[in-house]
């Protein structure tokens, strides 16, 4: 591939990374505060938040567990939360005796509780095993926030849920993780101002 093309190539995806953002937020803003705000009310309260999602989602979710429990952008005390991606055996124990559809909804049963806070990720909106917990944590009066794409199931199961106009995974993880901080900075900024 010529260094020309290679060229256009990266400026196209960041021109469209840029754009899809943009537009994303320029739509949702109002709902990116609300969230922010119930985030900050679940932490106050004593609850959790819960983070599921497969794949790359699996990632963020990880990747923004670690930036509540240990810092985002400020020093200040730990915040609850647990990326339910994380703990291999649980998962492949409950893959292996029930199926892959329940590693999310069986550690929903048994660890979500009333007035938790969870945020379910999918960029198709419908993941089974996404879903199945979804339901669940609906279920069991835990506030649903869904990050996906703009299609799916998903969001007709949230309380607040954020689809990003794009037919690119790319663009809606990069999306998804740019959201993630925000949230987690506009958390961290209420709880401690």
């Amino acid at each position: 591939m010529p260094l020309s093309e290679i060229n256009a190539l990266i400026q196209a995806s960041v021109e469209d990374s840029i754009r899809v953002k943009q537009s994303f937020f320029n739509t949702h803003q109002p709902a990116v505060e609300a969230c922010a705000k119930k985030m900050a009310a679940t932490l106050t309260a004593g609850s959790k938040i819960l983070l599921f999602g497969n794949g790359g989602s699996a990632a963020d979710c990880q990747h923004i567990a670690a930036e509540f429990v240990n810092r985002f952008a400020m020093e200040r005390p730990p915040l609850a939360a647990i990326a339910l991606t994380c703990d291999t055996s649980v998962i492949t124990s409950i893959g292996n005796d029930y199926s892959f559809d329940d590693i999310f909804l069986k550690q929903i049963q048994a660890l979500g509780q009333k007035n938790d806070l969870a945020i379910a990720v999918s960029t198709s909106g419908n993941s089974p095993n996404v879903i199945k917990a979804a339901r669940q944590s609906r279920k069991t009066g835990i506030f649903l926030v869904g990050f996906s794409g703009p299609g799916g199931q998903l969001k007709e199961l949230c309380d607040i849920a954020f689809c990003v106009e794009s037919p690119v995974t790319a663009r809606i993880q990069e999306t998804h993780i740019l959201l993630a901080h925000i949230l987690c900075d506009l958390t961290e900024r209420i709880l401690f101002p």
